[in-house]
């Protein structure tokens, strides 16, 4: 045969309605378009066309706020996985995006857990600290309208002096825009924020006017990677990712996120027919027969689903025709093993 936990609470307080809480809300838009300052004092240099420049920005913030998606947005190109369900980074993804001068260079971090303390979830947090430590840039992505104890765990976490710009993400699912005006203002309270972008990910012109507000906050330096370079992620790592979305994708809330895909062989081989011919055989580990039988479905169709989706995203990806292999496996107790954690490729 041939992949994040959240509990919606609207932030309490005061409720604005009707005119002056919209207007309120659209002078804070407003003030986070291109060339417009900060809503809060403390403005970044302007930027010097005639030099370089680039800088590290982390995106950060609880499983299932649409880090991903904001991510692959940026970079322009899908290069991390996308999945209703928590929890579907698991790594420190580099994506890259460079723009006339300025090379921004994105950190898709994994959700910061707060529920289970296994050596998985403790391998993921460290991800996360070890992100925003040494970074120009935090983006802090929360659901606009929404602070929970999950984003205040994840926002306890920056440290002062790295500039943060907050996120208030999905800004399309919010039907009563006036109420964000006092929610903003509760949020401004929370950290010195240096600018506030309610905007939603899926909006063209919300990601273009993003540009405009990071590139503010980076140095004046040589680019780290090439001008046409996207990630720093290998082929074989885009692979294990792809097999693994969709794994998530088809099985969504019945199989427990501690899944995992392996990447047992990857092959480039000569081809009188393709341009790149890749040979790729995966291993879908799970920690219950029960799990194993989920995966594969009746009469195997949903692993093959699984299997036929991700090559085809694999084929897209990496311009090349893919023939995939994929086994499922059962590994009980993998993510409380730190030792198997690490050898599936976590930190």
């Amino acid at each position: 045969m041939n992949s994040e936990d959240a509990t919606k609470n609207v932030a309490g307080g005061a409720q604005e309605t009707g005119a002056a809480g919209q207007n309120d809300l659209e002078a804070m838009l407003a003030a986070a378009k291109p060339g417009a300052g900060p809503v809060t004092a403390g403005a970044a240099p302007a930027v010097d066309a005639a030099g370089q420049r680039c800088g590290l920005i982390a995106i950060v913030g609880k499983p299932n706020v649409g880090k991903s998606t904001l991510m692959n947005a940026l970079v322009g190109q899908k290069i991390s996985i996308t999945s209703r369900k928590a929890q579907t980074t698991r790594h420190r993804i580099t994506g890259i995006r460079t723009r006339e001068a300025t090379q921004f260079v994105f950190v898709d971090t994994p959700g910061f857990q707060t529920k289970h303390s296994t050596a998985l979830n403790k391998s993921l947090n460290k991800t996360v600290m070890g992100a925003i430590g040494d970074v120009d840039l935090i983006l802090f992505v929360v659901e606009a309208g929404s602070f929970t104890l999950a984003d205040a765990k994840v926002l306890s976490l920056f440290k002062p002096g790295i500039p943060t710009v907050l996120i208030a993400n999905k800004l399309d699912e919010v039907h009563r825009r006036a109420e964000l005006a006092p929610w903003l203002k509760g949020m401004q309270e929370r950290h010195p924020f240096a600018e506030f972008v309610p905007m939603s990910a899926k909006n063209k012109g919300d990601i273009e006017r993003l540009f405009g507000i990071c590139a503010k906050y980076l140095p004046e330096q040589p680019w780290f990677y090439g001008e046409d370079e996207l990630t720093d992620r290998s082929e074989r790592f885009l692979a294990s990712e792809t097999v693994r979305e969709k794994l998530f994708r088809f099985t969504g809330d019945e199989l427990p996120y501690t899944s995992t895909v392996v990447i047992d062989k990857m092959d480039e081989e000569p081809s009188k027919t393709h341009k790149r011919f890749i040979r790729v055989a995966a291993t879908i580990v799970v920690e219950r027969d029960g799990h194993k039988a989920m995966v594969i479905g009746e009469k195997g169709e949903r692993l093959k689903r699984i299997s036929t989706e991700a090559r085809q995203e694999m084929e897209r990806l990496m311009d090349a025709k893919v023939f995939l292999e994929v086994w499922v496996k059962v590994r009980s107790g993998w993510a409380d093993d730190e030792a198997r954690v690490r050898s599936f490729g976590y930190e």
